[in-house]
């Protein structure tokens, strides 16, 4: 018995010596989502901040002016620069990402969105503060494992309630024109049947709204003998 026992506590697969009890789920992704953009978005960004220039230079507020061009630079590297490889954890206390700890009595719900072919999991902290931490799900298997877990410790939306900040991130991705397959192609603007509707639409509400009216000249009688 003890010879059997010998073998096959050798076989055993030892455990490794950085196991933490405490952590439940583990993955790595991207710190944020990111794709890598052409020229074409970088005019994108420096025409938009041209324009808005011109426009506060006219006013008169030059002051802001600064701030427009600041966002233009920290746009520019976040399109030119990926983002680091960052472990995020899921554990017994709450979620660890990026060297913060997000206690499970402060968060409040979670939930899915989709955004430049990432599906980023979003967890929001509880009132009044309300804030919102992005994390990179690189993996179905991966988002159905974190699934599991978090719906055991706070609620999950199914259909999410977006706030300012998710609104105006996917409005701003919205505006940003999408990059063609190879840079010595000029770009070209792709639209979906139904954004192409609205465009239309838009189209003949201002044609019919600068449209002049035509004078119409008034009716001759005619010179034919009636019967």
């Amino acid at each position: 018995m003890p010879q059997q026992e010998e073998v096959l506590f050798q076989k055993a697969t030892p455990l490794p010596p950085s196991l933490n009890p405490q952590v439940l789920y583990s993955w790595k992704a991207p710190l944020r989502a990111y794709k890598k953009r052409s020229r074409n978005v970088l005019r994108f960004y420096i025409a938009v901040a041209l324009l808005l220039t011109a426009i506060i230079f006219f006013l008169g507020d030059r002051i802001l002016i600064i701030p427009i061009w600041s966002i233009l630079f920290l746009f520019y590297i976040l399109t030119i620069t990926p983002p680091p490889q960052v472990e995020n954890r899921i554990t017994k206390f709450g979620i660890e990402t990026a060297g913060i700890t997000l206690r499970w009595d402060v968060l409040s719900h979670f939930y899915f969105t989709e955004r430049f072919n990432f599906t980023i999991l979003t967890v929001v902290t509880q009132a009044p503060y309300y804030m919102h931490a992005y994390l990179v799900i690189p993996k179905e298997r991966i988002k159905k494992d974190v699934m599991k877990i978090l719906a055991e410790h706070i609620v999950y939306q199914e259909r999410p309630q977006l706030g300012l900040t998710d609104r105006l991130i996917n409005l701003l991705s919205y505006l940003i024109p999408d990059d063609d397959e190879s840079e010595n192609v000029p770009a070209k603007i792709t639209m979906k049947p139904k954004e192409e509707h609205k465009i239309n639409e838009v189209k003949d509400t201002l044609a019919s709204f600068f449209q002049r009216q035509k004078k119409t000249s008034p009716s001759h009688p005619s010179n034919e003998p009636s019967m």
